[in-house]
């Protein structure tokens, strides 16, 4: 995205729509890296959200929205049909012998997030569909007497999912570039920053001149401008073929299925470096993106066995990692 119809949010936007600053969210590290990631480099395919209710799944995910394009997310209902999805006719215009054509979903998300919360509950045809255009950046519409040229979207995917009403199939969890699984925190202090946090913003949000809130839109400005200066730095970061035979070497250790896993390694690693102002990959950058990228595309994924990286999943990598 190169910034055009970008609603930079202020303080009256915020009062407007209550929402908790993206740079205020405890936490969730590792969902906000990963966002930020997809969102440098569209080619690395969306980002899969995995973990129970009451993680701040869908608060930080419409934090990050808001921060970057001053507006909530798309959102796509589970209940969401075809013509709601790719778009149709519109039905007022039908009835009164007019043919005029209804942009879905996925056209009002370009340049923006498309958000799907449930997406396991959400209909497999129609995740297929979407999965689509994101992998070849082009909507085409063929359908109810309805045939568009091809037309090009380009949008950050972000699916969230509670795994414990179900998953999605391994085909359909392949095609999500990165995944993240998020749990509620342990750490005593941190819980105790997410309840303060919480009521903090409570009490805020009532206030029409909120000191904190103007911070935090200005936190969220500044964040905003260092992740479009790697989106525009991130085709200078180029992947040397030691960064390549590391990826992929880890991919075929952990026995990950095909070859996607270890190309959205490597775009992620691009990103990553980029975002942290820099124009070389260094190890540490494959060692903090490898998870995401590969935890959902082995063996155990297919069989339905729970996702998640272990420590012993750690210590292998961090193996490999030595060797080099």
């Amino acid at each position: 995205m190169d910034g055009q119809g970008l609603n930079e949010p202020g303080v009256s936007e915020t009062h407007a729509f209550p929402l908790l600053p993206y740079s205020y969210v405890v936490g969730q590290d590792a969902l906000r890296r990963a966002l930020e990631i997809a969102h440098v480099l569209p080619a690395v395919g969306g980002v899969l959200v995995s973990g129970e209710r009451g993680t701040a799944k869908s608060t930080t995910v419409r934090a990050f929205a808001r921060m970057m394009y001053g507006d909530l997310p798309v959102t796509l209902p589970i209940n969401a049909t075809d013509d709601r999805v790719l778009g149709g006719w519109q039905i007022d215009a039908l009835m009164r012998g007019e043919s005029r054509p209804q942009p879905g979903l996925l056209e009002s998300a370009n340049g923006r997030l498309l958000y799907i919360d449930e997406v396991n509950l959400l209909d497999d045809h129609v995740v297929n569909i979407i999965l689509d255009v994101v992998s070849t950046g082009l909507l085409v519409v063929q359908r109810d007497g309805l045939d568009r040229p091809e037309v090009p979207v380009s949008f950050t995917l972000v699916g969230t999912m509670n795994p414990e009403e179900g998953g999605l199939r391994p085909q359909l969890l392949d095609r999500f570039g990165l995944l993240v699984p998020v749990r509620a925190e342990l750490d005593l202090r941190v819980r105790r920053d997410i309840l303060m946090t919480a009521l903090r913003f409570d009490e805020e949000r009532t206030r029409p001149d909120s000191a904190w809130l103007e911070r935090g839109a200005d936190l969220d400005r500044e964040r905003r401008e260092v992740i479009e200066t790697a989106r525009a730095a991130v085709a200078d970061v180029r992947l040397t073929e030691d960064i390549a035979s590391l990826c992929a070497r880890i991919a075929a250790e952990f026995e990950v299925a095909g070859h996607r896993g270890e190309i959205v390694m490597a775009q992620a690693t691009r990103a990553r470096a980029a975002l942290d102002g820099r124009s070389e990959i260094a190890p540490d950058d494959v060692r903090a993106v490898a998870p995401h990228a590969i935890m959902h595309r082995r063996p155990e994924a297919a069989y339905g066995e729970g996702i998640e990286w272990t420590d012993k999943d750690d210590e292998r990598l961090g193996r490999l990692l030595a060797e080099g």
